[in-house]
Order: C-alpha cells, then sequence, then structure tokens
C-alpha cells in the first residue's frame, strides 16, 4: 500500500511537472485566447471631394455617451438606475437608452435597430449625436456616473458647397451584412459601415480604409478588465472628382426649374437627367436626375417610412438615377447616329430631299411629326427642322438592299453597325454601379425576344388584354392588336421597325449618359471614352495623389465629311432651327454651339424632351444632353436647361 501510495504521488507530480514546465507556453495561450476578446476599431473614411477639392461627402465628429458592460452586470438592478440618471441628465427619455444596453440577440433584447448591434466587449454607446456641454455634466460627476464615457465618433456629412445635391452620384453607407463579412477575406467586419450606392459603393475599398483592433481580456461574465494588445486603424483615402461643383449645382437647378414650369404648363414631368462630360476625356462634369433625395437620409439608420418613399413608384423612385439608369427613346437627337449610317449607305449629304408629310413603307404610311411638310430640302435644313419623313426613306432603301424581310443577321445594316459603333445597346462602363445598356433593337435582338414572349403573346391574341379595357379600352384594343400580329411573326424586322430605328423610336432606348458620349464622340472626331466620375485618389491630408488616367473605349470610325457635316447642321439647329427661340441672344459667333432637339414618342404617354449638344464648336469641351419624361417637345423644356447650363460652363475657366 506504502508503494502504491509513493507511486501515484510520484505520477501525479510527474504530471504537474509536465503541465506546468513542458507544456506551460501552450496552456498559457489557450488560457489567453479562452479570456481574450478583439475589439474592431473602424477607419476613418475618405472623403468625396470635387475637381477643386472640396468636400461633397465629408466626416463629422459628433460625441457619443458610452457606459461599460462590467458597469452595468456589476449593478444589481443591471443598470437601470445608471442609464435613468444618465437620461435625467441628458434631458432624454430614459426607455431608448436602456434599449440600447441589450446586445441584439440576448434574452429580452429589443428588435433591431433598438438594440446595440456592437461588439459585447467594447462600451456601449447608448446616445450618439450628444450635446457637448451635457456630455461635460456627466464627466463632471463620475461618482455618480460610474462606467459613463463621452466618445468622439463619426458620421458622413455632406457640404453642398455650391448647394450640390449629388445623391446619386455619391450613394451612402450602411452596415455590412454576413455575406459581406464573409466574402471579405478579413477586411470587413461586421461593425464596419461599407458603401451601398454610387462613389460609396464603387470606392468602398478605398474609402474605408483598414480597420484596427484591440485585444482585451474579459472575465467569466464577459466583462473587460484590460487591454492586452492592439493595432491602430488606417484612414481611409479621398477620392478627388471631375465633378465641378458649380456645374452640377447649375445641372440640378436647370432639371428642377424645367420640370416645375412644364408640370405648369399641363405635362406629368414625372422624371429627368441632366450630364455633363469632358469631351476630350470622357469625365463625368456633372450628372443631375430628378427627382432626387437628400443623401443625409441614410446617415444613423434610416426609418422604414423614409425608405418606402425612397423606393415609391408613386413618388417617382427616387433612389433610381436616371442618367444611368433611365432608358428612353431618343427621338430626332439619335440622327446623328442615322447621319453616319446614311452616309455609309451612298447618301449624299449635300443632297437636296423631299421633306413629305408621309411617306409609305412598305404597307404602312409613316407621317412627319405633326404631319407637316416642308418639301425639298437640304439635309442639313432636314437636321434644323428635324424632319422625319427623309430618314424614313433612307431607312427603308437600306432595309430593301439588305434583302428585307428574307435578311438573316445585321451584318450589313450600317444603321445598326453605325449604332453599335457608338456603344450604344452596351455599359458605358461608368465608375458608378446601377448602370443600364439601353437597347438597340437589331434583327438578333427581335428574335431573342421573340422566342422569350410568344406563348404569352399567342395566348394574349386570344384572350386580349380584359385587365387593361377595364379602364383603357384604346389601349387593350392596341395591345390585342400587336399580340396578334407578333404572335406569329413577331420575329421579322420588318420595313416600319427599320424606319422607327432611323429616328430613334420604336424600341430604341438609351440612357442619358450613353447619348452624351455620342455627341462627345462627335464633337471630338470619334473618339470613343469611359465615362468616369473619379479622376484620382489621395491621403486625407492630400498627399501621395494617384491619379485615375481616361479609359479610350476605341474609335468610332466616322464616314468621311460626317463631322464636319454635322457642325454645321446642329449649329444651324441653335441659330435657325427647332432650337433658336431658346437659344436667341447666345453669343454664337464668340462660343459656337451644335445641339439636337428631340421628343420621344410613348404609346400611353406624353412626348419624352431631349436636348443634346457639344461646343464650343471651335474648340470641344463639353457634351450636354438633358431628358424630361413626358415634358413635351425638345424644344420646350430639355433645351432650355441645357441652354441654363451652358451658361455656367460658359463662365467656367478652360483648362
Amino acid at each position: 500500500m506504502g508503494a502504491l501510495v509513493v507511486s501515484l504521488f510520484a505520477l501525479l507530480l510527474g504530471r504537474l511537472g509536465q503541465v506546468q514546465v513542458v507544456q506551460q507556453s501552450d496552456y498559457a495561450r489557450a488560457g489567453a485566447a479562452l479570456g481574450t476578446r478583439t475589439v474592431v476599431q473602424a477607419a476613418v473614411r475618405g472623403r468625396i471631394l470635387d475637381a477643386t477639392g472640396r468636400p461633397l461627402v465629408a466626416n463629422t465628429a459628433t460625441l457619443s455617451v458610452t457606459i461599460e458592460r462590467r458597469t452595468l452586470l456589476a449593478a444589481r438592478d443591471g443598470g437601470r438606475a445608471l442609464v435613468d440618471r444618465v437620461a435625467a441628465e441628458l434631458g432624454v427619455a430614459s426607455g431608448p437608452l436602456w434599449d440600447r444596453t441589450f446586445p441584439c440577440g440576448s434574452p429580452g433584447a429589443p428588435p433591431i435597430p433598438r438594440c446595440f448591434a456592437g461588439s459585447a466587449y467594447q462600451p456601449i454607446p447608448v446616445l450618439d449625436g450628444v450635446d457637448p456641454r451635457r456630455a461635460l455634466t456627466l464627466l463632471e460627476r463620475p461618482e455618480l456616473n460610474p462606467g459613463v464615457g463621452v466618445l468622439p465618433t463619426s458620421r458622413r456629412s455632406f457640404p453642398s458647397p455650391d448647394g450640390v445635391n449629388a445623391a446619386h452620384l455619391l450613394g451612402y453607407v450602411g452596415p455590412a451584412d454576413a455575406a459581406e463579412v464573409a466574402a471579405s477575406g478579413g477586411a470587413v467586419t461586421d461593425t464596419e459601415s461599407v458603401g451601398r450606392a454610387g462613389l460609396e459603393e464603387q470606392y468602398d475599398s478605398v474609402l474605408r480604409g483598414i480597420h484596427g483592433s484591440t485585444t482585451v481580456a474579459v472575465d467569466p461574465r464577459g466583462a473587460v478588465t484590460r487591454r492586452v494588445s492592439g493595432t491602430s486603424p488606417v484612414a481611409g483615402r479621398d477620392v478627388v472628382t471631375h465633378i465641378a461643383a458649380p456645374v452640377q449645382a447649375s445641372a440640378e437647378q436647370a432639371l428642377a426649374q424645367a420640370v416645375a414650369t412644364s408640370r405648369s404648363t399641363g405635362f406629368a414631368a414625372d422624371s429627368g437627367a441632366a450630364v455633363v462630360l469632358d469631351v476630350r476625356t470622357g469625365a463625368v462634369v456633372a450628372a443631375a436626375s430628378y427627382p432626387t433625395y437628400d443623401p443625409a437620409v441614410w446617415t444613423g439608420g434610416i426609418t422604414q417610412h423614409a425608405l418606402a418613399s425612397l423606393t415609391d413608384p408613386a413618388a417617382g423612385t427616387p433612389l433610381v438615377s436616371r442618367v444611368t439608369g433611365g432608358a428612353m427613346p431618343p427621338a430626332s437627337t439619335f440622327k446623328v447616329v442615322s447621319v453616319d449610317a446614311a452616309a455609309a449607305s451612298g447618301v449624299d449629304l449635300g443632297g437636296t430631299y423631299d421633306c413629305a408629310g408621309s411617306v409609305l413603307v412598305g404597307d404602312r404610311v409613316f407621317h412627319n411629326y405633326e404631319s407637316r411638310s416642308f418639301g425639298p430640302l437640304t439635309l442639313a435644313r432636314n437636321i434644323e427642322v428635324s424632319c422625319d419623313t427623309i430618314w424614313y426613306r433612307f431607312a427603308y432603301q437600306s432595309w430593301l438592299a439588305q434583302g428585307g424581310l428574307s435578311a438573316a443577321s445585321d451584318a450589313a445594316d450600317p444603321f445598326v453597325a453605325s449604332a453599335d459603333s457608338f456603344g450604344l445597346g452596351h455599359l458605358t462602363g461608368i465608375d458608378v454601379p446601377g448602370e443600364t445598356a439601353g437597347r438597340i433593337p437589331d434583327r438578333t435582338w427581335k428574335r431573342s425576344t421573340w422566342e422569350e414572349s410568344k406563348v404569352t403573346l399567342c395566348r394574349r391574341a386570344q384572350t386580349g388584354y380584359p385587365e387593361v379595357a377595364a379602364s383603357d379600352p384604346g389601349r387593350a384594343t392596341y395591345l390585342k392588336a400587336l399580340a396578334v400580329e407578333s404572335c406569329t411573326t413577331g420575329f421579322q424586322y420588318r420595313a416600319g421597325d427599320a424606319a422607327n430605328f432611323a429616328i430613334g423610336q420604336g424600341d430604341v432606348l438609351v440612357t442619358p449618359l450613353q447619348l452624351a458620349r455620342v455627341y462627345a464622340a462627335v464633337a471630338n472626331g470619334g473618339t470613343l471614352w469611359t465615362p468616369q466620375v473619379a479622376a484620382a485618389t489621395q491621403d486625407q491630408d492630400g498627399t501621395d495623389r494617384i491619379p485615375i488616367a481616361p479609359v479610350r473605349v476605341g474609335s468610332v470610325g466616322l464616314q468621311p465629311g460626317v463631322k464636319a457635316f454635322l457642325d454645321t447642321a446642329l449649329q444651324g439647329v441653335i441659330t435657325q432651327g427647332t432650337a433658336s427661340g431658346v437659344f436667341a441672344g447666345w453669343p454664337q459667333a464668340a462660343y459656337p454651339l451644335a445641339g439636337k432637339t428631340g421628343s420621344g414618342e410613348v404609346f400611353g404617354k406624353q412626348a419624352t424632351s431631349w436636348f443634346a449638344s457639344y461646343g464650343p464648336v471651335t474648340d470641344p469641351r463639353y457634351a450636354v444632353v438633358v431628358m424630361i419624361s413626358q415634358a413635351g417637345t425638345g424644344g420646350s423644356a430639355a433645351a432650355p436647361a441645357a441652354r441654363q447650363i451652358w451658361q455656367t460652363l460658359r463662365a467656367q475657366p478652360l483648362s
């Protein structure tokens, strides 16, 4: 028995020696891991600046009142009396502060966003945006407010130089979700905010910086006892844009005024856009969308009511950018593309052609706008007065030359080829998310669309549209007739499709940004640039500036003589054509502009007003496009807004 006892004690001593000496470091590391937690400190987010370095988005320092979690755990009442006392000192209700002391998902926690969604191992911010004088009162009485602290926090702010809004360009930030955290490889944590739209989303990794971390020791209750180690956060970099604040503000104001004027004369004017490009580089100098919203609505968390209003179709879905996401038929502004196509098909740009009130295309009669006849016109004069029937004839002749209904592909279609060379039907690649590609309705598109919809079309050819007939019998009749025609032969690219294509009608859809790039390419002689909002990134003290180089997509390859023809014809629109009334008194000799009006027809709606332009023609710098949905002719709504923008541009120093 004695030997057994001695053996057991020897075994125990040996094991103790192994644990305390041989494996001491392993157990120490394991113990430290069990007793420590890592708390993330978000980096200061970079700013978004205009072309001159003025902040469009900045950070505002606010004060947050915090309470240490261990103080709450140590109190008999869970800290309720302390919270009530803090609320009284701050002059606010204690209920919301008490709700914030509960980590989200813990027993008794209120729903998000009333609970605390941050780390359980950092001080709990019970109230943000505290008055500094009241915060100081709390700190002066530490014996009454144990564990209470005041920390500076950072929020996104919008300085609005020159009154700029630019909500759709700038975007907003929001809490990272689980999928983003998992996909980031540790670069993003669940306590950080990430870009959700616009430049905030596009350049999120640049703006966000690198978060820091602090490792703290915790007791069995989860309360922090000491700081073990840490790394400091690295601030995000600023993004410098090409946006000229005075021009951006002018575009926003001109757009809003044009909408108000159109509505006062009986038009719906439900949405619109204005965009200004530098034709030499593709830089986005201004981009305004209507309706817009206050970008600060996202700061501190958006309410459900506010979010519903931003996505409500009845309010015009203000979250949608009409610059990049609003595709509409461009109408006669598209004729700059058709001029190039007509020249490629052999049309004499110096010839004279009859602008009749109507023309027979196949077995259908196509009318001029308001069925007006101008008689024989030079092609340049045609552009000035915006005659359509000449273009119907050109398109019909081209369609016949390609084989009519028997043409199997778009390979020989100069109108499709010209549109494609200008980048229409494709994303421009602008550095903000949410862009739509528009639509070039060629033969390939028409067949694929028919294949996808023919079952529904044939059913509708039988049943009609009774749900539409109740409120709009005329539209229901039209839709049924269209379904009957499309059921069996909807894949055919008909003569009427070609005629509508040539004047930017029918199924042709472009965004204001795409059209601005078309006019920029005409202005610069055929170079197609990727539109870019951002010009450079830099540290927040202005050092280490890294330019973002312009991206040349390619060359349009304009037909010989097209550039000179359009320069002349489009100036005629300003001086003696459809925009001459709007631009009366403009110093055309000193600052020559070239432009084109357009009145896009949409079934069941009022016309879309377009005006596309570039200038000064002698030394092209800018392309300006304005679009206002349901606002009438191009000369009545969009052109006046464009003139207002050009007045601002003319006052800007040329670089």
